[in-house]
């Protein structure tokens, strides 16, 4: 009964979200109420496919830039040679998810210009704490009598990260991943701010004219976009847990 709710509500937040970014007009007399002055109900400026896959795009170059990082330095810090670098490497990924994304962005538009840069730099910078910190997490956990064994197969330091720390340590990067994800779905409507396309516009369209069914679109269709990849996200990392013997089938 669990799973056919999951699906139920997998499916109805999937055609929710295709309708918003399709056929919003199907919703615009829920819309219609919202809004005063005769202004219109549905946001028609831009089109919604198209800033979503923008919105989108700018979230999965910043993840992926982040998760190179933050991965590559939880498995320094998590040697010998680099452990004295833990708090340094803790410091640096806290101050990227501290430090306010408007002022990197005002920081970084003089260096960057305006569009995508500036909104790729706020996003990789918020993205680096929790895959940095659950890969560290995922590494120190690895039973010290698990290494030990490696170490009696004869493995090196290389086989040993690679057949053994990081498969067992893969969950907890993975949902270092969907987090930062997640928050990042959300950060990147700021990029408008900045001209970067994304589905901040529609946010921000609502602000500036008083609309308030604008800012449900655009909010609806961000919550609606991070619920779902989460969603997604976690699926996947089912299957491949249950595929490396981490997870009962």
């Amino acid at each position: 009964m669990k799973h056919v709710f999951a699906n139920l509500f997998r499916v109805v937040a999937l055609l929710l979200l295709l309708i918003l970014l399709f056929r919003t007009e199907w919703l615009s007399f829920l819309l219609v109420p919202l809004t005063s002055n005769n202004a219109p109900a549905v946001y028609t400026q831009n089109s919604l496919p198209q800033l979503a896959a923008s919105h989108l795009f700018l979230v999965a170059i910043s993840i992926a830039g982040s998760a190179v990082l933050a991965i590559l330095g939880g498995i320094f810090v998590t040697r010998k040679s680099g452990e004295d670098f833990l708090p340094l490497s803790r410091a640096i990924a806290n101050a990227g998810q501290t430090f306010p994304p408007f002022a990197v962005l005002a920081l970084a538009v003089p260096a960057t210009g305006f569009g995508a840069g500036p909104t790729l730099i706020a996003l990789f910078l918020y993205g680096l704490l929790p895959i940095f910190e659950n890969t560290v997490s995922g590494l120190k956990q690895v039973s010290p009598s698990v290494l030990d064994a490696a170490d009696g197969m004869g493995m090196n330091g290389r086989q040993r990260l690679f057949q053994v720390e990081l498969p067992l340590a893969l969950p907890l990067i993975l949902e270092g991943l969907k987090v930062a994800t997640v928050i990042n779905i959300g950060t990147a409507t700021i990029g408008s701010t900045v001209a970067a396309k994304g589905l901040g516009e529609v946010i921000i369209a609502g602000l500036i004219s008083d609309n308030t069914a604008f800012i449900l679109q655009g909010g609806l269709i961000v919550g609606l976009m991070a619920v779902l990849i989460y969603d997604a996200m976690g699926l996947v990392e089912n299957a491949i847990t249950q595929r490396i013997g981490l997870r009962p089938a």
